[in-house]
């Protein structure tokens, strides 16, 4: 470990394929004993979540899709816009610092494992947070792979550990990361609260964000006025605010208060949505009754906290992978046409229904699980 005998210190790598990947790693790395010293790769993406956290490496890799294959022909425009570009510097970084970290740990997809065992990487600590156990296992190349260059797997699920031990692999299944790295900031959602409910945007990170907003926005104008609920929006960090404000016909106020996460509020005069950063994403979901989500990780994260969800199907979603999501998160995720109306009567018929929402915030505790797995994939990396 070249690396690591010339600084006296452990040294990590971190692997991250994603944002939400990204913001769970950032999250490790903050639970680690500082004696540690950690660098982290996003393979795609600015990698901001792990900004005041730890130096970033690697090549820088945009990608028109940003890796979310949950859109149709997502893979084949990422090829058409030069995306196959991006592989052979990854794959050449990865090369160059083999052996210089003692401990590689992958978080996301398989991409980050195929990358790091086709560079030379063995050992390596992979964090799956992309199988749910609900619908696809590991495929016969995914466990051929698994096998031959990890070390130790962390799953979602027990029966994806199970099918690891199964191969001698050391699998284990301690909790859902997700729901222990759950951001929170500086941002005082409680005290923004007027109106008997409350209900949190998530419209996403990627290319479809503010056309999902705008969906979202005039769904939340189709409410009676004495139904309409407080509201907030969590803004992820590649999001322009100003192109969301364009696109609803909202003006934007600047920030309130001194509070680093409040972005201020969009309005017209009768609606009015409250803004955080992405990073006090917490604090709005503890306060609010349900979501209306676009998003990924942050869809598993409401859920898990007992926060129904809305969400529309896109007409650029990839059917399969959406059927698989909806496997898993069951009746806790209300699934409408991408139409205003539709989604504003799905969201009247929650709103004014207290049972039937603490009925689908117990399925979506359970079907989700609790938190449990960073403080074992922590003291499996320390030990």
């Amino acid at each position: 470990m070249v690396g690591a005998e010339a600084s006296g210190r452990n040294r990590y790598l971190f692997i991250s394929n994603g944002h939400g990947e990204d913001g769970i790693a950032a999250a490790i790395v903050n639970s680690l004993p500082k004696s540690i010293e950690v660098d982290a790769y996003p393979m795609i993406g600015s990698g901001n979540a792990y900004a005041g956290v730890c130096p970033i490496v690697g090549p820088r890799a945009t990608l028109a899709s940003e890796g979310w294959r949950n859109v149709k022909g997502s893979l084949r425009r990422d090829i058409a816009t030069g995306g196959l570009a991006t592989v052979p510097p990854a794959l050449k970084y990865l090369r160059k610092i083999r052996g210089k970290y003692d401990r590689v740990i992958v978080i996301g997809d398989m991409v980050g494992v195929l990358a790091a065992y086709a560079t030379g990487h063995r050992g390596l600590y992979y964090i799956d947070v992309y199988k749910t156990g609900s619908a696809r296992l590991y495929s016969s190349i995914e466990r051929w792979a698994i096998k031959r260059a990890c070390t130790t797997v962390f799953c979602r699920a027990d029966n994806l550990a199970r099918t690891l031990e199964h191969l001698g692999i050391d699998a284990r299944s301690a909790g859902n990361v997700m729901m222990d790295t759950i951001p929170y900031g500086h941002y005082d959602a409680g005290a923004r609260r007027n109106k008997a409910k409350a209900v949190t945007l998530l419209p996403g990170s990627r290319e479809l964000t503010a056309e999902s907003f705008e969906l979202q926005v005039n769904a939340l104008r189709s409410l009676p006025a004495d139904l309409r609920p407080d509201v907030f929006l969590a803004v992820a960090g590649s999001v322009n605010v100003d192109e969301l404000a364009k696109k609803t016909g909202l003006k934007r106020t600047s920030m309130l208060s001194a509070e680093p996460e409040d972005l201020g509020e969009l309005s017209d005069g009768d609606l009015t949505i409250h803004m955080a950063r992405g990073s006090a994403m917490g604090n709005l979901l503890a306060t609010s009754n349900l979501v209306m989500s676009q998003a990924g990780t942050a869809t598993v994260q409401s859920l898990g906290m007992g926060k129904p969800a809305i969400t529309f199907i896109n007409r650029r979603d990839r059917r399969s992978r959406f059927t698989d999501e909806q496997m898993l998160f069951g009746e806790a995720r209300t699934v409408v046409p991408p139409e205003a109306p539709a989604i504003g009567a799905a969201l009247a018929n929650l709103l004014g229904d207290d049972e039937e929402r603490r009925r689908l915030a117990n399925i979506g505790r359970q079907r989700i699980g609790g938190p449990g797995a960073m403080l074992a994939i922590v003291d499996a990396l320390v030990s």
